[in-house]
């Protein structure tokens, strides 16, 4: 990930970027039940999951989201002030442990807000595992400094 975080202005549309992979481990999903008490039997005992359609163990669908924002947050770099909403967001194909997923982020849309000192982004991201199936999607808005709040900073020299 660069040390240079985009703005606002530099964010075009129809724009889109790869983050790097990133495997899931049976240790990630053991910790994500442990801290959301989501203890499904279908994510964490492979006995019963061999009774289910997937006949192993997946992730769960709410840590495959959460990993997608984590490599999202690097694919690009922004300086995104908040997460806005999440839409039409559809969980596709399973996520197993081993699988080694990667997210791409493509630029839908852009509204400047209040005084010009953020801008709204609006992005369609895709989850896509080792053998490019697409696992997970939706679109997602963010609220984005530009760079006249990035100058008017207390932090920046042109303050």
């Amino acid at each position: 990930m660069s040390d240079e975080l985009l703005c606002f202005e530099e964010l075009d549309v129809g724009r889109e970027w790869v983050s790097p992979e990133r495997v899931v481990s049976t240790e990630d999903i053991g910790c994500f039940a442990g801290l959301t008490g989501d203890r499904n039997p279908i994510h964490l005992d492979p006995e019963f999951a061999r009774t289910t359609p997937f006949r192993r163990c997946i992730a769960h669908g709410l840590l495959g989201l959460s990993l997608a924002g984590g490599l999202a947050a690097g694919a690009p770099p922004v300086r995104t002030v908040a997460f806005l909403e999440l839409r039409e967001w559809q969980f596709r194909a399973p996520v197993y442990p081993g699988d080694a997923i990667r997210v791409t982020s493509r630029v839908l849309e852009k509204q400047p807000q209040g005084r010009g000192r953020r801008g709204t982004v609006v992005w369609q991201i895709r989850v896509l595992n080792q053998n490019d199936r697409v696992v997970q999607e939706g679109v997602t808005a963010t609220l984005v400094e530009t760079a006249q709040k990035i100058a008017r900073s207390p932090n920046s020299a042109a303050a």
